[in-house]
């Protein structure tokens, strides 16, 4: 049989998987994707935790035992995300000492609530590397302006960092910046730099559901000819930025004192529209030092019919701005795409997030008045928490 994710893996690209579940380590089924399916990573978010949740009895004994100890419902939330975390980079350690420390990595994002706030992101990001003690951790910190700060002063500090939540190219610009920053201070500050690692979440698929409605709605044949072009375009144009900047001679210092690149992380990779094959964002962005998140139906998918025809990126850069382009010229106002999905990715991890505290919360009640299974009230809570936030 083919192996289609480890001709993926050879081309460059690290296998990780958009998904966490106490049942998905202590069934070992994390582990194996590990050790059969070419896994190096794991990425989370508060709908992933919110159904994780409530899909499991394994929570009930924690609950139990937060709810006696009458903890608040926001540090219920830490502990218990913070448990799973710590064990799947535990599972995932292997990866992480073969690959010198560039792979194996779990990320635990800070409240999104606190997006628009840096010096209780980096707090947060401070508190949450303490709590869950392991080198293979990433911090996830959104890439708004006020996250910018947040990301060089968390680097400094000599925590890794999973910058999330980035969508246009002046901003993940920004992003680099604020790594190049923050090792150049961690360094200063005396810090190992080769422990310290980076990923820049580039967000795909939303950019096509945002670009094609707005297409639909201008309605002609040329703007429905432009339909899921956009999202592979930007992404690949974002790789070329990459490749720029990780070329430079305030780069090479850096990766001479021992530092990793901060590596273009392609995040929302799920397709969907149905009318787009449903390995898309995996065929079109292959590249070198890149990773791509990816749910599990993804990765079977990839696994079943993907297909690597070597690098897809960087010969394509011209074809992509001549697609980002094109948008224009039928009326499409791409830099309001851009802070529309910003914004509105935002909303919809705090309204996530919200609903991962009304589900703790009623786990916690349930669990101090012993009515039967705690994960029980977390439900409705954990489909809310779908519908708000939705796949990445």
């Amino acid at each position: 049989m083919t192996d289609r994710l480890g001709e993926l893996t050879a081309a460059g690209v690290a296998v990780w998987l958009d998904d966490l579940s106490r049942v998905r380590l202590s069934s070992g089924g994390l582990d194996k994707l590990r050790r059969e399916d070419h896994l190096v990573g794991v990425t989370t978010n508060p709908t992933i935790f919110a159904k994780a949740l409530s899909d499991a009895d394994e929570y009930n004994s924690q609950l139990r035992e937060l709810a006696t100890r009458g903890i608040s419902v926001e540090e219920g939330v830490r502990m218990l995300t913070a448990y799973d975390v710590r064990w799947a980079c535990d599972v995932m350690r292997p990866a992480y000492d073969a690959s010198a420390g560039v792979d194996g990595r779990v990320s635990l994002e800070v409240d999104p609530r606190l997006a628009y706030d840096t010096e209780k992101t980096v707090a947060e990001a401070k508190a949450l590397w303490w709590l869950v003690d392991r080198p293979n951790l990433y911090i996830k910190i959104p890439a708004t302006e006020a996250g910018i700060p947040a990301i060089t002063e968390t680097l400094a500090a000599g925590i890794s960092v999973n910058v999330t939540l980035i969508f246009g190219l002046e901003r993940y610009s920004a992003v680099m910046e604020a790594f190049l920053a923050g090792l150049e201070q961690a360094k200063a500050n005396g810090h190992d730099l080769s422990t310290i690692g980076s990923v820049a979440s580039f967000f795909v698929s939303r950019v096509d559901t945002e670009v094609d409605k707005r297409l639909e709605k201008i309605g002609s044949d040329e703007a429905k000819a432009l339909r899921g072009k956009a999202a592979v375009a930007n992404a690949r144009l974002a790789y070329q930025r990459y490749a720029k900047v990780f070329a430079s001679d305030r780069w090479q210092a850096l990766a001479d004192a021992g530092a990793h690149p901060q590596r273009p992380l392609w995040a929302s990779t799920s397709t969907k529209n149905p009318d787009y094959r449903d390995v898309i964002y995996v065929e079109e962005l292959i590249a070198p030092g890149t990773v791509n998140t990816m749910p599990e139906p993804v990765l079977r998918a990839f696994a079943d019919h993907g297909e690597v025809r070597g690098d897809t990126v960087t010969g394509a850069y011209d074809d992509a701005q001549r697609a980002i382009d094109a948008l224009g010229s039928v009326g499409v106002d791409f830099d309001d795409v851009i802070a529309t999905l910003e914004r509105e990715g935002v909303e919809k991890f705090e309204a996530s997030w919200q609903e991962l505290l009304d589900g703790v919360r009623k786990s916690l009640e349930a669990a101090a008045q012993g009515q039967g299974s705690p994960n029980e009230a977390a439900k409705g809570n954990a489909e809310a928490a779908q519908r708000a936030g939705g796949n990445a």
